[in-house]
């Protein structure tokens, strides 16, 4: 990509961001047609939001530096629309004295709510008199490191919310409700008696992003019809979901409902407890949904299907939902399962479609992880009938076809994996039906582990290459074909090899300002290699870096459109703007399963449906592909809550992580839609993801055929991958040996020097980890790279090495020490040394040092060459400790240099600084 182009903003990005948000508005209730509102309305808007529009969720997936962002007040005043303007006024003038919240501006302080103006019944009666309708905004955001919580403010409205809309209620007839919200949040109050049955229209207009406040109006307006459909189960209370007695525990998160998440167990077991329903969305047009056609040929059952608008006023989008009912069989099954849907095109009125919908055969099978079939670690379809049901929810859907199976048939054999061994997990099954249709609820033990992993590890070690070392092929000579990847790295040390597999940032110096990390050739002699610096920026929501970027709509507001094909359409925007700021993946989408309601980052990700999530990822994903970059699906795997996300073990059984949390996973690898992947903070029944070799490896590379690279969460932890235990920032060892190929993130410089003090080269010198699984990681980034971006820009290295002079060895002024004895001149607690230096080259330069002072201090020490500053020795206090890091690069005649510490802001104590010389490359 030109770099003329950087920094330029994508023509048409921010108005196919607009045309999602919009189709990912879910209209929730619109009694009397109050909806859409003409120009022959007056309308009072109230609420805060109005103004302070939340365009995303907070965190790495949403802090986007963007070039404006439209409020729902800015979308009113852009329409055909009439609003009172008097009641604007007085909210600008009201947020003057109460301005934004932001928590106090620390990571994850923000509050979910703001205060709002509160309107009393006489003030809401004086807006009534000069309009007819309303519109009352509720704002809640949420994000990453913190929870929402079931209480006012977050899950449920505040004593102020209640308030202002039981006056707003008393003053006007026609009122509509617009939640500008990341998650899903109590709605039962919409019909409570205190508001008289006023509130006639409400919406989930999420959080659109930097056009979201257009879009919003462009749907109330009736610019666009709404064709929204929830990507999720609105229950009546939060207590109601089968995830809410395991959710937000320290520790451990027992997912006792196993695979009945969602819409899966609801409609099984407690269908009554639903306010909302899973792919619920109401139009302001009516659709007949008539299927001609069912038939089932070779593993698949093919539907054609006819979609009419029949309403004679507005033209509109439909969704066509496909449900299937499996027999219960010995395994146990969810009532309905999502296995199909399509969006149709926007239909006038009287206007039909045709669409063509498959469902194969491997989305109606279940996974047996306990053999109770008779086919262990397999996914089979059990014998008995398969009925597909069509519609537009789950609720609002018919049987239109039954697949009989006589005998069971084994879809696909898999190993055993993940296992959990905690007595303490019980998992829910189907128990006896009842008169309605439901089942009894009965828990069982879960499937324990057979297979012995250390023995699975050491069977499959890859082979040990013979280091050459430097025989002269550069990495580009790999891209152009001349050599073979494997040929490439058999050059590298060990130590070269532990340097690949660290990442450095954040706001890396290598790569585009504000990004959140570089990783592949950061050392200088991997640099020399031809190995370039490639870059990651966070996230979900769009580009977050120094420079301004288009932010999206949430996670939840795009898969709430139900409409794959616009999501990678606007994907492959994203990706030409990660090219054109020379960004070579995005650390996004997040694709976890909403199991709870609360879960913080929710708004990231998509759905509680892991079909509806997965065709999500690989749009995303493949859009990004598709404009020239790469996307990072996270967080691998059960990142099912924000508090204690460090430390909490889900344990689950392999069932449902098979069927459910990895599905969306295994759909955007399966596609081939992503070549990286980032692994979660927590363990997973006592592995850390990091570290999980069944996961990285067994799962992601045997089974589904990946062949891209695995990083870290930032600063994340492992433990050991066969015995598990206590977790450790710098166990690399067992995160190299998983196939988690890049630790994400050492300080910056600090990848040559090993700045973590990881135990890569220690397990190597100890004969716990082979050269070849190192070189396995080398391979991988090695790979990668040469399928991103960065292989096709100029190799530029940042960190030039600046020229220093020598003076005659009869000025030597200070003891002398020789750099050919040894690459460390010693100071020891003095303060001055004279250095020889017998070849001219370049070096670089690392310093040990300590400082006894806490980290809030900080301290500044010069160092003097010959009477000029050569390099700036700075750092916080490290309480005593000695620590090394690598500086800058000099280029030294030879000769003889007088080294003088010079204090400026004094503290620092210098052990040594170290010279260490930087190979050439033979290819150079």
């Amino acid at each position: 990509m030109e770099k003329s182009l950087k920094g330029v903003p994508v023509e048409g990005f921010t108005k196919k961001s607009r045309q999602a948000a919009a189709e990912g508005i879910v209209l929730l209730k619109n009694e009397d047609n109050i909806l859409p509102f003409t120009k022959e309305d007056k309308i009072s808007v109230f609420g805060r939001p109005q103004l302070d529009y939340y365009r995303s969720g907070t965190g790495s997936g949403g802090a986007v530096n963007v070039e404006y962002a439209k409020n729902i007040i800015d979308g009113f005043k852009s329409s055909n629309l009439s609003i009172n303007e008097e009641l604007v006024t007085d909210y600008v003038n009201w947020i003057k004295d109460h301005p934004f919240d932001n928590g106090g501006g620390g990571w994850a302080c923000e509050p979910w709510f703001q205060k709002d103006m509160d309107i009393s019944v006489e003030y809401a009666k004086k807006q009534a008199e000069t309009t007819n309708k309303a519109v009352y905004i509720i704002g809640r955001t949420a994000g990453e490191d913190k929870d929402n919580y079931n209480g006012a403010g977050s899950y449920l409205l505040t004593d102020e919310e209640k308030e202002n809309l039981k006056n707003i209620t008393e003053a006007f007839d026609d009122v509509c409700v617009i939640l500008n919200v990341s998650n899903i949040v109590d709605v039962k109050w919409i019909n409570n008696e205190e508001f008289k049955g006023h509130i006639k229209a409400a919406l989930f207009v999420w959080q659109g992003g930097m056009e979201g406040g257009d879009a919003v109006v462009d749907v109330l307006s009736g610019k666009e019809t709404p064709s929204g459909k929830m990507p999720d189960t609105v229950a009546f209370n939060l207590e109601d979901y089968p995830s809410f007695e395991n959710f937000g525990n320290q520790f451990t998160n027992l997912y006792k409902e196993d695979i009945y998440v969602g819409y899966r167990y609801f409609e099984t077991f407690a269908p009554d407890k639903v306010v909302y329903e899973f792919g619920y969305g109401l139009s302001y047009t009516t659709f007949n949904i008539e299927t001609l056609s069912a038939k089932a040929d070779n593993g698949k059952i093919s539907l054609e299907i006819k979609v009419t608008n029949t309403g004679d006023r507005y033209s509109g989008k439909e969704v066509v939902q496909v449900y299937c009912k499996a027999p219960q069989g010995k395994l146990g099954k969810p009532a309905k399962v999502l296995c199909g849907y399509e969006k149709t095109k926007c239909l006038n009125p009287g206007e039909s479609q045709i669409i063509k919908i498959d469902v194969d055969e491997y989305s109606m099978a279940s996974y047996d992880d306990s053999g109770v079939t008779g086919h262990k670690s397999c996914y089979v379809l059990e014998a008995g009938d398969y009925e597909i049901l069509v519609g537009n929810s789950v609720k609002k859907c018919e049987s239109v076809f039954t697949y009989q199976l006589d005998d069971i048939v084994v879809v696909e054999q898999l190993s055993e994996v993940m296992c959990p061994d905690d007595d303490n997990l019980t998992i829910l099954k189907p128990g006896a039906k009842k008169e309605d249709g439901s089942y009894e609820k009965v828990y069982i033990p879960s499937q324990k582990p057979t297979v012995d992993l250390g023995k699975r590890i050491e069977e499959n070690l890859p082979k040990t290459m013979e280091i050459t070392g430097d025989v002269g092929i550069a990495l580009q000579d790999v891209h152009a074909g001349k050599s073979s990847v494997e040929e490439f790295v058999a050059q590298l040390s060990v130590e070269e090899l532990a340097q690949i597999v660290r990442g450095e940032g954040m706001s890396n110096p290598r790569v585009t300002k504000g990004t959140a990390s570089a990783f592949g050739g950061l050392s200088d002699s991997l640099f020399n290699y031809g190995i370039p610096a490639a870059c990651t920026a966070d996230g979900p929501s769009g580009l977050r870096m120094e420079a301004k970027a288009t932010q999206l709509p949430i996670g939840t507001a795009l898969s709430a459109s139900w409409n794959p094909k616009l999501v990678r359409e606007l994907y492959t925007m994203e990706g030409m703007e990660l090219c054109r700021n020379e960004v070579d993946t995005l650390l996004g989408p997040g694709v976890n399963i909403h199991r709870h309601p609360l879960n913080g980052r929710n708004f990231e990700y998509y759905s509680e449906d892991p079909y509806l999530s997965g065709t999500m990822s690989v749009a995303s994903t493949g859009g990004i592909k598709d404009g020239g970059a790469w996307g990072t699906i996270k967080h691998f795997a059960l990142n099912g809550q924000e508090a204690h996300r460090f430390k909490v073990d889900a344990v689950c059984s392999e069932r449902a992580i098979r069927e459910i949390y990895l599905k969306s996973f295994e759909m955007a690898v399966k596609e081939k839609t992503v070549m990286t992947l980032m692994t979660s903070y927590n363990p997973i029944n006592g592995h850390w993801a990091a570290s999980n070799y069944d996961l990285c490896t067994t799962v992601l590379r045997g089974e589904w055929g990946y062949e891209g690279i695995v990083m870290t969460d930032w600063w994340a932890k492992m433990n050991d991958v066969v015995e598990k235990g206590e977790e450790s920032g710098q166990k690399t060892r067992d995160m190299v040996r998983s196939q988690n190929d890049v630790y994400m993130v050492v300080n910056n410089n600090g990848a040559e020097i090993n700045s973590n003090n990881d135990d890569t080269e220690k397990s190597v010198e100890e004969g716990r980890l082979t050269v070849g699984e190192l070189q396995r990681a080398a391979i991988n980034i090695c790979t990668f790279i040469l399928n991103a971006p960065v292989i096709n820009r100029e190799l530029v290295d940042t960190d030039v090495a600046k020229h220093y002079g020598a003076v005659s060895e009869d000025k030597a002024e200070y003891d002398v020490q020789k750099l050919a004895d040894s690459d460390k001149i010693m100071f020891d607690g003095r303060k001055t040394a004279t250095m020889v230096v017998e070849d001219e080259a370049e070096y670089s330069i690392i310093v040990n040092i300590s400082f006894a002072k806490s980290n809030l201090a900080q301290s500044t020490v010069n160092v003097n060459a010959n009477g000029e500053t050569m390099v700036v020795i700075q750092t916080n206090g490290t309480d005593g400790n000695w620590i090394t890091q690598k500086l800058c690069k000099v280029k030294l005649d030879k000769g003889v240099y007088n080294i003088e510490l010079e204090d400026v802001l004094a503290g620092i104590e210098v052990k040594y600084i170290q010279f260490k010389k930087i190979k050439k490359h033979k290819g150079k």
